[in-house]
């Protein structure tokens, strides 16, 4: 399975899959079952993050996995009460002693919590913790165009990736655009939006049906086409085989277009604005 997942090419030379595994609320032993799983499966690309609580879980899925550590590309992230300079480098640090890993091929800020405007010394941590060889790739999650023209103009270095809230009812074209201009790398999180809500969708019903698909293969298909790398989350083998079986049908542009145009102005789940929103 993993052999036709197709890469794509950071712009500092990593290669990451097209689509991964989201591990929120995967902890302890079933969480540990629901991740070699999906390894097993061929997930190559795992995300976690500090706040999540279960880099550990994550660390032990890969310690019990037969993949081989080199063909893995984990992912976590700092959060935002950490993100002064010293805090941010012990941070990282024990992110990797939690998931008992050498090095993240990954590593995120959370989100930058402007208010509290330490993300640039926490960009600087991440940036000299590659250098250090404790982390692979460095990016940001939620952040804005003038957050990240900031972290650039300040230390000369820009994120590879930025993982933002996009789904269908919150599609953020204007925010991948920029990225696709700048050479950043959209990933998608909450990918399937509201499960409940978006599987009930009748335009969604009509094209999976068109295409003998799931709903999830669809939606999980847009993101594809898109050019945006999404991480769904399931602990269920049959679910996890299904949302990574894409890549043998194509959606075509007026079904792209129907399923974008469902988009809407108040569509995030949580009203999570990245420009007043502060996680801690």
């Amino acid at each position: 399975m993993n052999e036709i997942v197709p890469r794509v090419t950071l712009h500092d030379g990593l290669t990451i899959p097209s689509i991964g595994l989201g591990t929120y609320q995967l902890k302890g032993v079933e969480g540990v079952h629901a991740i070699t799983s999906a390894i097993d499966i061929g997930y190559r690309l795992i995300d976690t993050a500090y706040n999540y609580e279960n880099e550990a879980t994550v660390g032990e899925a890969v310690k019990r996995s037969s993949v081989p550590r080199e063909e893995l590309r984990i992912t976590s992230k700092l959060p935002g009460r950490y993100q002064t300079y010293d805090k941010a480098v012990t941070t990282i640090q024990e992110s990797l002693y939690r998931a008992n890993l050498n090095y993240y091929d990954l590593y995120l800020i959370h989100w930058p919590n402007p208010k509290q405007d330490h993300y640039v010394e926490a960009w600087q941590a991440l940036i000299d913790a590659k250098k250090w060889g404790l982390i692979r790739s460095i990016g940001v999650c939620n952040f804005l165009p003038e957050h990240i023209e900031r972290l650039e103009k300040e230390t000369g270095i820009k994120p590879t990736v930025n993982q933002i809230e996009l789904h269908p009812f919150f599609n953020q074209e204007q925010q991948r655009n920029w990225h696709d201009e700048n050479g950043i790398v959209t990933e998608s999180w909450s990918p399937l939006a509201r499960a409940n809500h978006v599987l009930q969708h009748e335009t969604l019903k009509d094209i999976a049906a068109r295409h003998h698909k799931t709903i999830s293969q669809v939606i999980l298909r847009w993101h594809y086409q898109l050019g945006a790398i999404s991480i769904p989350k399931s602990a269920s083998p049959q679910r996890q085989r299904e949302n990574i079986s894409i890549f043998d049908f194509v959606l075509d542009d007026a079904e792209m277009n129907k399923i974008s145009n469902l988009t809407r102005p108040d569509g995030r789940i949580n009203n999570q604005d990245p420009a007043v929103y502060e996680e801690f």
